[in-house]
């Protein structure tokens, strides 16, 4: 058979839509993107926009695939599974539940067994479901998802009713899966979850991020090791002191910050204060000199004053951030931060983001001139015009125009200018 996938929203999903790719040809069948016997959407629901992004994906895939078998699995399937069979696009919703059998499911659907219990493809799993890491085509950078799940709840979150408590892989069974990347060529693993500061804390054997972090860096000293997104609380002494000596940990910490005001930090139930977070940069930039922190922000959150966005642009210049993400609030039905009092206008908060995105882009600059003249490693991922493009080991992109560039190669690069988003140079 031939299967098609789409995939919206984060890393993780990419990661579980990749392992479904490898089970898919491990059974036998063939990937393509258009004419599928069966097509497998794993949708995202972490924002109301993001939901209705599902909805057009579903039309537009049933539309270039009429005849194919239509299969829904991700956080908007597991949380909002009444519209996605009022849509009468979705043959099969799976949820974020059982990912291993959802390819046999497929197969036995396309078979004419469709009257089948799928109760269970919305329970949310008690334990970590191992998928296997899919090496990506050229082999360049693979994902590696160490952790699912999300106990802290925050007010303007819907992923923890979308993936339910925190489960770990067992640390023996990530650095397996580590060995495999590395051997099979992968140059870089990017670890991620939805929450993986949070990892090890279900296991029995007493282990930690930073315990994860240490040993794949030992097991695999000629890989890359490169951190998802963390919490501000994963950034301790211990952290810093046991991490700074590994060559191959990438120097690129994205610590999610949210607001810099302590009183929307409060309302959105994030568990530190702007003093907090800005302690952990220092202690960042003391352990990995030159390292690149980045940071998502969210503006125009319910009750935030103009007194509070102030505020919390005085915090990002203070962090001198290398490069930042920003987000106006979104309202997430079923969220208690939809139902606050004091909602910001549209307008409002798009003001207030355009501001933040002035900020950001300065600071992005600033941290990127401080490269001119130096010479980066660079792992090349695609040609682009006249060369190619890769990220440096602190994740803005650089550019080097030369035929000589292979995919997958690692290449040094002497920075000659400065791009909008990244820099180029010359090999």
């Amino acid at each position: 058979m031939k299967f098609g996938f789409y995939t919206l929203g984060c890393k993780v999903n990419l990661f579980e839509t990749q392992a479904l790719m490898q089970q898919a040809r491990a059974n036998g069948h063939a990937i393509c993107t258009e004419d599928a016997d069966v097509f497998i959407i794993n949708t995202c629901s972490v924002t109301a926009i993001s939901d209705r992004k599902n909805i057009r994906a579903f039309h537009k895939i049933r539309r270039e695939n009429p005849n194919a078998l239509i299969v829904a699995c991700g956080c908007f399937a597991q949380t909002e599974p009444d519209k996605l069979e009022a849509s009468g696009e979705i043959d099969l919703i799976c949820g974020t539940a059982s990912r291993g059998e959802i390819i046999a499911l497929c197969e036995q659907a396309v078979q004419g067994n469709r009257e089948m219990d799928l109760t269970k493809f919305r329970t949310l799993n008690r334990t970590y479901e191992v998928l296997p890491a899919g090496v990506p085509e050229g082999r360049t950078r693979a994902l590696l998802k160490v952790e699912d799940g999300c106990d802290q709840y925050c007010t303007y979150c819907i992923i923890p009713y979308a993936r339910g408590h925190v489960r770990s892989m067992p640390l023996d069974l990530a650095v397996q899966e580590a060995v495999r990347l590395s051997q099979a060529g992968v140059q870089e693993i990017v670890l991620t979850g939805i929450e993986i500061s949070s990892y090890g804390q279900d296991l029995p054997e007493c282990c930690d991020l930073t315990d994860l972090i240490a040993a794949l860096c030992e097991t695999v000293p000629d890989t890359y090791i490169r951190l998802g997104s963390l919490e501000p609380r994963t950034i301790t002494d211990a952290f810093c002191s046991r991490l700074q000596h590994y060559k191959n940990l990438r120097p690129h910490f994205h610590l999610s910050l949210q607001s810099g005001c302590d009183n929307v930090l409060k309302r959105m139930k994030r568990r530190y204060t702007a003093a907090f977070f800005a302690e952990r940069c220092e202690m960042l930039r003391e352990s990995f000199p030159d390292c690149s922190i980045t940071t998502d922000l969210i503006v125009g959150f319910p009750g935030e004053s103009e007194s509070d966005f102030a505020e919390t642009l005085d915090f990002i210049r203070a962090c001198d951030f290398s490069d930042m993400h920003v987000f106006p609030y979104s309202v997430r039905p079923g969220t208690p931060a939809a139902s606050m009092p004091d909602q910001i206008p549209l307008v409002v908060k798009n003001q207030r983001a355009e501001a933040a995105k002035v900020v950001a882009a300065q600071m992005s600059q600033n941290y990127r001139e401080k490269f001119m003249g130096c010479t980066l490693e660079v792992l090349f991922e695609h040609p682009e015009g006249e060369g190619w493009s890769g990220h440096s080991a602190y994740c803005f992109p650089v550019h080097a125009q030369s035929t000589e560039i292979a995919k997958n190669k690692l290449c040094r690069v002497r920075v000659t200018e400065l791009t909008d988003i990244g820099v180029s140079g010359q090999l």
